[in-house]
């Protein structure tokens, strides 16, 4: 298995361990490290793994960001999160984030060989002992997904100027505000309605941010 992957982990001995298990089964494999956040998104911005392994709780920068940054920037990292937390919710967080796969650590050692192999075949793998959880995902998740998708593929230019228009301002208060003409925001309102596939109505764009206003602010600007 000839590609390319990153451990992002802010314990060395657990690093070392799981490169170890990984290098026993596939010893072609090229590894990369990361200590923290901010190391994994210059490696990963740099070397373009195939696959980066994100604990969640890392300093500068958590694995949950790394995984959302990934997303935004349309990079063809896929995200393995492996961590302690075991919650529905965080499994949810992580798979809206973009994630292929959420392995516990308790469990890393048994299971990460299969979920690389899965994950580099394309496929999303959940660890064997949370199944119950991830078949609870619901419609509702799923459309939010769909939704956070959309929204990753504004530029940051078009996220600020929809999170101004959340916020009830003005194309002209916009324009100031980010110190563009009130042509160019009247040509990204424009641009978002069609990145969301909203209907061509005046008021279709602050319709959809009165509904998603929570969603919106949960997208990060990098």
């Amino acid at each position: 298995m000839h590609i390319k992957l990153l451990i992002a982990d802010d314990h060395p001995i657990f690093r070392k361990g799981l490169k170890g298990t990984i290098l026993e089964s596939f010893p072609e494999i090229k590894i990369f490290e990361a200590q923290n956040g901010a190391e994994a998104i210059e490696i990963i911005r740099a070397e373009k793994p195939d696959i980066a392994i994100l604990d969640i709780n890392m300093p500068q920068a958590n694995g949950l960001d790394v995984a959302q940054l990934i997303l935004k920037e349309k990079l063809n990292t896929r995200v393995i999160i492996l961590t302690m937390y075991k919650e529905k919710e965080m499994i949810r967080k992580a798979m809206l984030s973009g994630a292929y796969a959420y392995v516990l650590k308790d469990f890393a050692i048994d299971e990460i060989i299969d979920c690389i192999e899965k994950v580099t075949a394309n496929q999303k793998y959940i660890g064997r002992n949370l199944h119950t959880y991830h078949s609870e995902i619901t419609h509702e998740d799923k459309k939010k997904q769909k939704l956070i998708e959309l929204l990753n593929a504004l530029s940051q230019s078009e996220l600020k100027t929809l999170k101004l228009v959340s916020k009830n301002k003005s194309t002209k208060e916009i324009a100031e505000l980010l110190f563009l003409s009130e042509k160019t925001i009247e040509n990204y309102r424009s641009k978002i309605c069609q990145k969301l596939e909203l209907p061509a109505r005046n008021n279709s764009l602050l319709l959809w941010v009165s509904e998603n206003k929570e969603l919106l602010f949960s997208i990060n600007e990098f």
